[in-house]
């Protein structure tokens, strides 16, 4: 594959093959701030509750990751 991709750059390639699952528990973070604060704005509990759904998601592959760095380096 070549270095210089425009869809798989340098700084994307390490960030997936070291970081890949603090950049998903970061972009879980995220969205749900994102969508908690949609929902609570628009008024509307669809987002609220996918916010919330996103919460449980992440805060669930936090204790998940946080066992795996326990279990690797006891």
């Amino acid at each position: 594959m070549d270095k210089n991709s425009f869809f798989l750059p340098d700084w994307r390639r390490r960030l997936l093959k070291h970081h890949l699952l603090t950049s998903l528990i970061a972009l879980e973070f995220v969205l749900s701030v994102i969508f908690l604060f949609v929902g609570y704005v628009s008024g509307h509990i669809y987002f609220r509750g996918v916010g919330v759904g996103l919460i449980i998601a992440w805060v669930t592959s936090g204790v998940a990751y946080l066992f795996q760095k326990q279990m690797v380096n006891p």
